[in-house]
């Protein structure tokens, strides 16, 4: 197939697909997730069926993903697998290493989506979470960064257009909505607008359901701190904050371009427990950056121990084309897979300190998510999930009692 080329408006270049079977196939964060539900409501526009294997669609729509080696690799062997398809290609790949992809296949590259979406509406997927997109890109200059290549500057969507699509999301029945962006705590800084009083609006929504604020980079977190933590405390808000501090050192931070320091971070946390003593933390971890040393990662387990973030996503680092770190000696791969090994085992340490206290106590909590017949997954208002073996609908507001602890979730029951 003919190179599409990455101009135009997505909306003009999928026409051809009108009335036609189509799969896509999405990988990586929810952004990338809230980008294919809104090419999914497109589509249904268009009276495209949308179908969940490749084989069976006369056109195939592949979400990319890019953020580390081994998913630019996974990227390839599919989009080498649907060379024969008729084929689309989108997401971070697509914009960033488009020569990668035309040496395995020829698609058409299709623009990213522009204003705020969500799967809601017409697209609305029955027992899911819905996605709310913030805006694109970010304002900072991380030195490992590919994403920021791909999405560019900031680019905050109108706080009016955000509501509309929660209110939409609230009315459709979708009982857990995510608000995400590269950078959700630097939305409005381009636009005037702030993080804190869209939650404080959001709060305002009458309806059974919560949000949960995605990724807040600590760097555009501390010029809104204090109301973020009072704004974190509305009706309808999680109690949950997601703040990647990539590494305990400060040496690494400054390599890394992430404009903190480690007691900006442990301010941060301190901030948020002050106004809301039982918020969940989750935070990020890069192992063997370039230049990382044993203090290095003994500072990052130290600082972990001072945050006792309920969840650690730990990623080893991995060059990315274009970036300055690209350009710099990284420690060997068996020494990378060491380090995320020893930070993994202390995270597990931290979540059954956590865990262990909370089997047997009883919480209100929220069905959010249909995991499977006879199954769904609640939330308390903390974010913790937990697996209930009952056929409840989504939305439901029940009391529950935990009874087991899966140290990345609970297993409940009813109470009462």
């Amino acid at each position: 197939m003919a190179d599409g080329g990455h101009s135009g408006r997505l909306s003009d270049q999928i026409r051809v697909l009108q009335g036609k079977k189509v799969a896509i196939l999405t990988y990586g964060c929810t952004f990338n997730q809230g980008d294919t539900r809104i090419l999914e409501r497109m589509l249904a526009d268009l009276g495209c069926t949308l179908v969940s294997r490749p084989d069976q669609a006369d056109a195939v729509v592949v979400n990319t993903c890019t953020v580390v080696a081994g998913t630019e690799r996974r990227m390839l062997r599919v989009l080498r697998d649907l060379r024969e398809q008729d084929l689309f290609v989108m997401g971070c790949m697509a914009y960033v290493q488009r020569e990668k992809i035309l040496s395995v296949c020829n698609p058409v590259f299709l623009p990213p989506p522009s204003g705020a979406g969500t799967c809601c509406g017409s697209s609305v997927r029955s027992g899911e979470a819905g996605i709310v997109q913030l805006g694109s890109g970010c304002p900072g200059f991380c030195t490992y960064c590919i994403t920021r290549l791909a999405r560019g500057p900031l680019t905050s969507y109108p706080g009016y257009q955000i509501l509309e699509e929660l209110n939409a999301a609230v009315r459709s029945g979708t009982a857990e909505i995510r608000l995400t962006a590269q950078d959700c705590s630097a939305w409005g800084q381009d636009t005037g607008e702030s993080l804190p009083a869209l939650l404080d609006r959001i709060g305002e929504i009458p309806g059974t359901f919560r949000v949960r604020v995605g990724m807040m980079n600590p760097a555009t977190v501390l010029p809104i701190l204090d109301p973020l933590a009072e704004s974190l405390g509305n009706r309808n808000i999680f109690r949950f904050a997601h703040i990647p501090v990539q590494s305990g050192s400060d040496r690494i931070l400054r390599q890394m371009g992430r404009r903190y320091t480690t007691d900006d971070v442990i301010g941060i946390v301190g901030a948020l427990r002050r106004r809301n003593p039982d918020i969940s933390i989750a935070t990020d971890i890069i192992a063997g950056f370039p230049g990382e040393e044993e203090d290095d990662v003994m500072a990052t387990v130290d600082l972990l121990g001072r945050m006792l973030p309920a969840k650690v996503n730990i990623t080893r680092y991995s060059p990315r084309p274009s970036t300055p770190a690209a350009m710099l000696k990284a420690p060997a791969d068996r020494i990378k897979k060491d380090r995320s090994r020893l930070i993994q085992r202390y995270a597990e340490e931290i979540y059954r300190h956590l865990n262990r206290p909370l089997v047997g106590s009883t919480h209100q909590v929220l069905v959010t998510e249909r995991i499977r017949p006879g199954s769904v997954l609640a939330r308390t208002d903390t974010y913790t999930g937990i697996v209930l073996n009952q056929d409840l609908p989504v939305g439901s507001s029940l009391a529950a009692r935990i009874t087991e602890d899966r140290t990345y979730f609970f297993i409940g029951e009813p109470s009462g």
